[in-house]
């Protein structure tokens, strides 16, 4: 498969991917770190600030004696000084010190580690109430633990076959203070020396040198319980480098005008903190630049890091592209893209070309021999009103014995994309398609996606389909799988299916109704739904009596300006009755298809498992809830689902709560991954934890997942169809290694999307009110979950006008005491006393920059409407608050 330049996945050991020979962009000469160093390179005592990396044959060597550890590096976003990498036996993560330790990796990277000697490991306090050095963990919930309802404004991403799409969205990993300064503290009596400063300060005179409050090498870590150890590393080798080396920021002229590097180096400085900073050089930049660098304050560019060299602080790049104001939606967007690596361009005519050049295209006759023809039966979609790429459909026809004939028929796509095509390649390359707010980023041309392929209304469509018969409780008695061609007979959205639902007998509307084929009545495609509804709702009864799992987050839709784009308001989506009746029988396809592909080639099934949550953060999570008195099972996750539904009630309060606990168990949950069987010996590790099925795979969106392209062709080999897949087990392994990345860089694009309209949706309709639960207490600070609009933010104590704040624990339980100024000089001061589950007004208001705002709580007795009128309530926020 191939890669972009600046990609390095599905490489083995090779020469590694920190270093290179190159000196720079177009030939710049020596590197900043050369001529820095120059001095001490006459005397032939270079200065590096990094390790060199390990050789391919002594890593290889490390990673099987077990000296050496390989996992994906995490940058805490806030605390860009640490950095973490899971443990192999799911204990506490391993901590990375600094960007010296990090060696020059970034995000996401695959690295190999080395750990540090024991009294080099970093000191947990035992009893840490800001438990967050671990919560940087980037949770990834499936799509079958929460649902396909990411509302995304244009697409369907998630109202099909299910796969874990929440994810934990902890702001949770600022510095109490909102600085990033935090004072030494004794633990046990030992007191915490910092080792590392920042290196956003060494070159940026307005970036504070901040002290790291957890980077610590404690004089005698050996008289510590074990416990208020943390296992400490530094990176030797990168395997592989995932990160796209592409950065969206600004550019800052040097602070020594009177350097040599001045005169030939700019500072880019990334918007994302987890980059370096990074030289460019000057004649890449406006040729105004360094005379009015004030013009250029606030144009957001892309800069590509080509190397970063042993002996230099900073990375050094190259200027891809200037994007346009900070700020605004389109630039921002395109600079999330290039940052996650999506492939946003239009498709090459090479690609084009291999589609259908003839239009309008027609079912060759010869297929009609190969298939079976459901053209007459009725089949219909169901998606949301504004999709355009339909790939699945359903049919339920009643039997005479009382049962159903159920259909799932998913578009027949691996029929227009040749193996070995350049079509083919490119969608293998892309992987997903990226649903963004406002557009989605395609993974095939428009032609296949909304056309050729979409089960559109009243049009002939080839398909593969599976078919059941189903008894009304959903039992099994009979099972097919075959291509297969249709004809929709409608196109309902969810809403038109929910009508449906809520109004069993009575009859709807036709001009309620989208277009009907003459050959089918709006009664009988009423009668259909409501059958799979009654099926439905059985299966899904009997999913979790058999121990699912289920972990709903809250989630932001927006309405948005036919003109400008913007967003006009927001909501949080509803996940009804009809999104749960697609969802059971794509889950239901998903397993049937598993199943079939796995026993006609157990060494070559492409599958999809869902680990087991991490040990050591279920754990923490467990001692929580029983601090708190909550009757959590962890046991398993059909037990917790049912100590989810069982444990809270239907008032406002208990829903909240909910949401906050539904959050934290999000924490520790893995990502699901597809994976080949023929390289995985064990088959307990193919379960999937949050469905508790024993095996799983996607088929049913073959339009959007390339995955579901891969396992139709399992599919139709399976069934005689073709030839076997030419595919080795360990390269259908890298395919999906590499649908893993995709899918994880489409999640990330996404939320950043959310988070960018809703940034923008608070600066121009804020500030927002709402009410907000605590979900943590800190000492000068805490975290709650706005409930109206699903975000988590943390406030700051210096960012309220209060007299003091005191912290303390009763019991293990941790209480923040609020005293606030009273506003009427004669009144006494107001106490507050903030405990996780307390409920609390708070308002999100804009900052400075046009992507930043903050939470702050509304004084006890404001309660009420934030009006335009009250809008300078807002504005006394300190400017060190915060915005941190």
């Amino acid at each position: 498969m191939s890669q972009p330049d600046h990609r390095m996945n599905l490489r083995s050991l090779e020469t590694p991917t920190g270093v290179s020979a190159v000196a720079g962009p177009h030939d710049i000469g020596a590197s900043p770190g050369d001529k820095k160093s120059k001095s001490k390179s006459m005397r032939g005592k270079k200065k590096s600030m990094f390790e060199t990396y390990m050789s391919k044959e002594d890593v290889s060597e490390g990673l099987k004696r077990g000296t050496l550890i390989q996992g994906i590096l995490r940058i805490n976003p806030k605390k860009f000084h640490e950095a973490f990498i899971p443990s192999p036996d799911g204990d506490r993560d391993i901590f990375i010190d600094g960007v010296v330790a990090r060696n020059r990796a970034l995000n996401g990277d695959l690295v190999v580690v080395k750990l540090l000697p024991e009294e080099q490991w970093k000191v947990v306090k035992p009893e840490n109430n800001d438990k967050e050095t671990e919560g940087t963990y980037e949770s990834d919930l499936p799509e079958e633990l929460c649902g396909h309802h990411l509302p995304q404004q244009s697409l369907k991403s998630c109202n099909d076959s299910p796969d874990v799409i929440i994810e934990a969205q902890f702001d949770g990993s600022d510095s109490e203070d909102g600085h990033g300064i935090i004072q030494n503290v004794l633990v046990d009596g030992v007191k915490k020396l910092s080792v590392c400063v920042s290196e956003k300060g060494k070159e940026d005179g307005d970036a504070p040198v901040t002290k790291d409050e957890t980077t610590c090498i404690s004089q005698d870590t050996r008289a510590l319980p074990e416990k208020s150890l943390q296992r400490s590393a530094k990176v030797v080798y990168i395997l592989e480098k995932k990160h796209s080396r592409a950065a969206t920021g600004f550019l800052k002229l040097l602070a020594d005008k009177n350097s040599e590097l001045f005169r030939k180096y700019a500072l880019f400085s990334p918007s994302d903190h987890r980059v370096p900073r990074i030289y460019v050089p000057l004649k890449d930049c406006p040729h105004d630049f360094v005379a009015r660098p004030k013009d250029y304050a606030n144009t957001l560019f892309i800069c590509r890091i080509v190397d970063w060299k042993e002996d230099c602080n900073f990375a050094l790049g190259q200027l891809a592209k200037s994007l346009g104001q900070a700020g605004e939606i389109e630039p921002e967007t395109e600079g999330i893209l290039t940052e996650y690596g999506v492939d946003f361009s239009d498709f090459s005519s090479e690609v084009l070309e291999c589609l259908p050049q003839g239009l309008p295209w027609t079912i060759p006759p010869e297929e009609f021999s190969k298939r079976r023809d459901l053209r007459k039966d009725c089949i219909f979609t169901i998606d949301p009103s504004t999709a355009r790429d339909l790939d699945d459909a359903l049919s339920c026809k009643p039997l005479a014995d009382g049962s159903f004939e159920v259909g799932v028929h998913i578009a027949d796509v691996s029929y227009f994309v040749p193996e070995g095509s350049d079509l083919d390649k490119v969608a293998a390359e892309r992987a997903t398609s990226v649903y963004l707010v406002q557009k989605v980023v395609p993974m095939l041309p428009r032609l296949l996606c909304e056309e050729l392929c979409s089960l559109n209304p009243m049009s002939d469509k080839l398909t593969f389909s599976v078919i059941w018969t189903l008894t009304p409780a959903g039992k099994i008695l009979d099972e097919w799988f075959g291509r297969t061609i249709i004809r929709s007979c409608t196109k309902l959205s969810y809403e038109h299916a929910q009508s449906m639902i809520e109004s069993p007998t009575e009859k709807i509307p036709v001009t309620e109704l989208p277009p009907i084929s003459p050959e089918h009545s709006s009664e009988e495609v009423h009668q259909a739904v409501l059958n799979l509804h009654g099926i439905a709702k059985r299966l899904r009864q009997q999913r979790f009596e058999d121990g699912a799992l289920r972990l709903d987050q809250l989630k932001l839709a927006f309405t948005l300006d036919h003109e400008t784009g913007l967003p006009q308001g927001c909501h949080i989506y509803e996940y009804r009755d009809s999104n749960k009746l697609v969802e059971e029988f794509m889950l239901l396809a998903n397993m049937a298809v598993a199943h079939k592909i796995h026993r006609a080639f157990p060494e070559q099934a492409l599958l999809r498992r869902h680990p087991p949550p991490q040990t050591r953060m279920l754990n923490d999570l467990m001692e929580f809830c029983d601090q708190m008195g909550l009757p959590m099972d962890f046991s398993s996750a059909g037990a917790l689902n049912k100590s989810l539904t069982q444990t809270f009630g239907d008032d406002k309060h208990s829903l909240a709560r909910k949401e906050v606990l539904i959050n934290m168990c999000s924490r520790p949950m893995q990502m699901a991954l597809y994976f080949c069987s023929g390289l995985l010996q064990d088959p307990a590790q193919f379960r999937h934890y949050a469905l508790n099925v024993p095996l799983y795979t996607h088929f049913t969106s073959p339009i959007r997942r390339f995955a579901d392209v891969l396992v139709h062709r399992l599919l139709a080999a399976a069934l005689g169809y073709r030839e076997q897949l030419d595919l080795a087990p360990d390269t259908l392994q890298k395919q999906a290694d590499h649908c893993n990345d995709r899918r994880m860089a489409s999640k990330r694009v996404q939320e950043l999307s959310t988070g960018l309209f809703f940034a923008v949706l608070v600066k121009e309709s804020g500030p927002l009110e709402s009410e907000a639960m605590v979900m943590g207490v800190l000492n000068q600070a805490f975290d709650v979950l706005v409930l109206r609009y699903g975000v988590q933010k943390r406030i700051y104590c210096n960012a309220l006008a209060l007299r003091s704040h005191h912290f303390q624990k009763v019991g293990k339980k941790p209480e923040l005491t609020l005293v606030w100024e009273p506003e009427d000089t004669e009144q006494e001061p107001t106490r507050q006393v903030i405990t996780i589950f307390s409920l609390v007004e708070v308002v999100l208001r804009a900052e400075a920059t046009a992507l930043k705002y903050s939470a702050i709580l509304k004084r006890p007795g404001t309660l009420g409407h934030l009006g335009p009128e009250k809008e300078e309530e807002c504005d006394s926020e300190p400017e060190d608050g915060a915005s941190r």
